[in-house]
């Protein structure tokens, strides 16, 4: 198959440069899609990333209401396999008790992906029901394209492989508790967690019933994040808040460098410390963004942690025993059978179903009394910079943290999550954005994101941030550096 570029052109492209092009003339969605194929070709194999092409849509890009004048037109675009859905195609979660399923309607934010002009081509993989930290079940393996022996955490674990090894420009993602930032992080990606009412979760949830889950992107340019926000963003008929939009699109804003930000350094979450040398990464980043004219110390936000994630684990519990209990109704099954259900799921629909209205209330007010305390911090401080995660990637095959293990304790295996991911899920838990930018190595050779948060609807602050940051580099995350496995390979 003759292809439309080399891979060396082909990766020098991000999404909004492909879709320049495609205006023009200069290339078709046909070609785009192609050549995405032709990447998943030569890395899923060892990457295990994609559950499923849609060949009729890559044969024609426009069958599925695709726009050709979005600012992303044709760009060839992998779904999660979780959140929104497409009309009459497979959406299977990650579990074997979702095999099958067909979806009757696609959900809004299908519309605006498409409306602004992403060709979506297949499926990308997940861990059951999104729950865990990485893809690897029964169904797929999904590994680390600078390092096959690990993990890309998760939940949007198929997308971080695809965006890292070049295959595509961007891809969709997902977030209740880091699943956009993490595998961002540890795969050399931009990921940034929106704050609450930007994506709709119609027809099917609400910012009230998701109440942590946001959804979102990968990208590898913070031009390409931007855009996809600009562009996908919005409220549906009936949304249970009102949906908010800043004063100018953040595809302008970025354009800007902000003005000099106070920017406190954190780690030392409750219970929860980073490795010495993720704290060394911190600091010389943050050495990097006083040298930009910015103000840098280290400072932590008064914040109850240890309530914070109590109320988290809560809030996990009770939220995925309720959607387990719903899948269970409509297949007629009284409980999960061990063999469609993995032991963790079981576990939290066992513990979670029966959660009172009074743990619930106890939990909202913890929700609340963190979100106000995270807000009274910003009220000083522009920017927390924390590294993404507080320990080492785990290497494929590590069951401590999957919904796989063995632990006879639902809340001891929550607790255990934490002491890794310990700085992600607070924003969701506030509603408040973050995003990881790959600016860290880790002493295992992969990448490491560093996190950085804003108070509630500051969103276009972290871009701007981020632009300015990849000016600097002059466009080179990650030093620089390609994974091992990657379309150029």
């Amino acid at each position: 198959m003759t292809l439309a570029m080399s891979w060396d052109e082909w990766v020098e492209h991000d999404g909004v440069g492909f879709g320049e092009r495609v205006r023009k003339g200069e290339l078709t969605a046909g070609e785009l899609a192609a050549q995405a194929v032709a990447g998943m070709a030569l890395t899923d194999p060892s990457l295990n990333a994609v559950v499923e092409l849609f060949d009729d849509v890559v044969a024609d890009p426009l069958k599925d209401g695709m726009n050709l004048e979005g600012v992303f037109a044709g760009v060839p675009y992998l779904m999660k396999d979780l959140g929104p859905t497409l009309k009459g195609r497979l959406q299977e979660m990650g579990s074997m008790m979702m095999q099958g399923n067909r979806p009757a309607e696609d959900s809004f934010l299908t519309g605006k992906i498409r409306q602004a002009g992403l060709n979506i081509v297949g499926r990308s993989t997940t861990p059951e029901f999104g729950v865990c930290s990485s893809a690897e079940n029964a169904l797929y393996v999904t590994r680390n394209p600078w390092d096959l022996s690990y993990t890309t955490c998760g939940s949007s674990a198929g997308t971080a492989a695809m965006v890292a090894a070049g295959v595509v420009p961007i891809s969709h993602a997902t977030d209740g508790g880091g699943s956009i930032r993490i595998p961002a992080g540890v795969n050399g990606n931009i990921g940034l967690k929106v704050s609450r009412g930007v994506f709709s979760l119609a027809p099917g949830a609400s910012d009230l019933t998701g109440l942590v889950s946001i959804q979102g992107c990968h990208s590898r340019t913070v031009r390409d994040t931007a855009a996809f926000v600009d562009n996908c963003r919005g409220g549906a008929p009936g949304e249970f808040m009102p949906f908010w939009s800043p004063a100018e699109p953040y595809s302008e804003l970025i354009r800007r460098d902000p003005a000099k930000l106070r920017v406190a350094l954190s780690h030392e979450w409750g219970d929860f410390r980073a490795t010495p040398h993720f704290v060394a990464e911190l600091e010389r980043v943050g050495r990097l963004l006083e040298g930009l004219g910015h103000h840098v110390e280290w400072v932590l936000p008064r914040v109850d942690f240890r309530a914070a994630f109590a109320a988290q684990t809560t809030c996990y519990i009770s939220n995925f025993a309720q959607v387990i209990a719903g899948h269970l109704s409509r297949l007629g099954l009284e409980r999960p059978p061990a063999e469609l259900l993995e032991p963790i799921n079981i576990k939290i629909w066992e513990t979670g179903l029966h959660t009172s209205f009074s743990e619930r209330a106890k939990m909202q007010a913890v929700f609340n009394t963190t979100a106000r305390a995270f807000g009274h911090f910003f009220e000083t401080w522009d920017i927390i910079l924390t590294p993404i995660t507080a320990l080492p990637t785990p290497k494929v095959g590590t069951t401590e943290y999957l919904t796989t293990s063995a632990n006879p304790s639902v809340h001891d295996w929550f607790a255990n999550l934490w002491h890794n991911f310990a700085y992600t899920p607070l924003a969701n838990l506030c509603g408040m954005p973050g995003i990881s930018l790959p600016l860290g190595r880790q002493e295992n050779g992969l990448p490491l994101g560093i996190q950085a948060l804003a108070r509630q609807a500051n969103d276009g602050l972290l871009l701007q941030l981020a632009a300015q940051i990849e000016r600097a580099l002059e466009g080179k995350w990650n030093a620089g550096e390609r994974p091992k496995v990657h379309v150029t390979q």
